[in-house]
């Protein structure tokens, strides 16, 4: 580690504010964690565990209005947009009609793609340390469809991802089966992701957590900032219910809390909670899948881990909330076996999982300093792709305080740019 370079507070101890916590220990920073919640479930803990390079399309695509809208009146369907009057869903709507164009796919695209492959190869070099095993397997993603309309989409979007060097390739039927000779799949083909990869969320994170702690981080749980004292241009203090903390940098990585805090600050990072659902599946002796998958017309995630299988779908947008909406978890039971036959999955009751996604409304990350206060950067808005990117925030946020280049070209997701 490098020498001491001064003190850095970070709010959120999801994955975000972890990783910045994990590059920041090595640059010799001394390192606080205020967090929210407690250390062990946040959204970073429940969620599919995928790393996605495929994922270079912000959520503002095109097609996504009119999907949403026809989705809206299915109370099982994979988008749900809760209708009521709140001003900031009005503003992030028609914020996310703006950018829900080709054009802003197309600019978008090569920056998302590269903090994507960045980030996984910190995941290959995280996984190669000491005290880390978090069941990283770097064996592709398959995306799975029934109907000849998805499977026109699919090609589409794989011919665009070998534009992007992605390694993808479109299989039939029977090459999906050949890949997962272990459980029944009834496709019509899958678009085969080898760049993508997956790993067992508790796992990192507990790792990540008792890392930083033997490297002496502190962490203060169960705390909620009340407000930021400024002196000039920088953030001398932030108050909270557990007192007054400081440092001489400021990071913010609430995840789907962010808007609350930046507010606070003065700052607009326009953002939707995007609530999602998850529970773990015991599948019967041999019947094992080999990769994660997509069922790409359910919109669900079904990723092997930890002896288990874990699925997860929905989003959910709306304020956040504590129900769990039992209409939306259902349709993901019933997706199920309409891709594995095998598989018949009953509603898991009690052994429910919800986190929120943060979802700015042009799909893409907030992420490097705030113009306006020179020592807060923000490391959050990673949408779905929050676990993915969770380590090349941290990196480029401590790549930033430490006065380095970042490796990817992050100028798109500057946190002021709805100021």
């Amino acid at each position: 580690m490098s020498q001491d370079k001064g003190t850095v507070l970070i709010i959120g101890a999801g994955i975000a504010g972890l990783s910045s916590a994990f590059y920041l220990l090595q640059d010799g920073w001394k390192v606080t964690i205020l967090e929210k919640g407690n250390l062990d479930d946040n959204c970073s803990y429940g969620n599919a565990g995928m790393i996605v390079p495929s994922h270079f399309t912000p959520l503002a695509a095109p097609g996504m209005v009119s999907q949403g809208i026809k989705w809206m009146f299915d109370r099982k369907s994979p988008f749900y947009v809760r209708p009521n009057l709140s001003w900031n869903l009005l503003d992030w709507g028609m914020k996310f009609m703006k950018y829900a164009n080709k054009q802003h796919v197309e600019k978008q695209a090569v920056a998302i793609r590269d903090l994507n492959l960045y980030s996984s190869k910190l995941y290959d070099a995280l996984s190669n340390q000491p005290d880390f095993d978090f069941e990283l397997e770097q064996n592709g993603i398959i995306m799975l469809y029934k109907s000849k309309e998805v499977q026109h989409e699919e090609v589409e979007l794989a011919k665009r991802a070998q534009d992007l060097q992605l390694d993808v390739s479109i299989l039939d039927a029977a090459e999906v089966q050949a890949l997962e000779p272990n459980l029944k799949l009834d496709v019509l083909g899958a678009a085969f992701y080898k760049c993508d990869g997956k790993l067992y969320p508790p796992k990192l994170m507990r790792q990540l957590i008792n890392y930083l702690k033997s490297g002496g981080v502190t962490f203060h749980e169960h705390v909620d900032v009340l407000r930021f004292v400024k002196e000039g241009s920088k953030v001398r203090e932030v108050i909270t219910d557990k007192g007054s903390f400081s440092g001489d940098e400021v990071i913010i990585a609430t995840g789907a809390y962010l808007p609350q805090l930046t507010a606070k600050l003065g700052l607009k990072t326009p953002l939707m909670p995007g609530k999602g659902y998850s529970f773990m599946y015991n599948p019967a002796e041999g019947t094992t899948l080999k990769h994660a998958a997509l069922l790409l017309e359910a919109r669900v995630a079904v990723t092997p881990m930890n002896g288990h299988i874990r699925f997860s779908g929905t989003m959910e947008l709306g304020s956040a909330n504590d129900t769990i909406y039992r209409n939306r978890v259902q349709g993901i039971v019933e997706s199920i076996p309409k891709y594995m036959p095998d598989i018949q999955v009953a509603y898991p009751e009690d052994k429910i999982w919800f986190g929120y996604r943060p979802c700015p409304p042009d799909g893409l990350p907030y992420l490097g300093r705030v113009g306006k206060i020179s020592n807060v950067s923000l490391a959050g808005g990673g949408g779905m792709m929050g676990l993915s990117l969770g380590p090349a925030f941290g990196k480029a946020v401590a790549d930033i305080l430490s006065g380095r280049p970042t490796e990817t070209d992050i100028s798109n997701f500057r946190p002021d740019r709805f100021d």
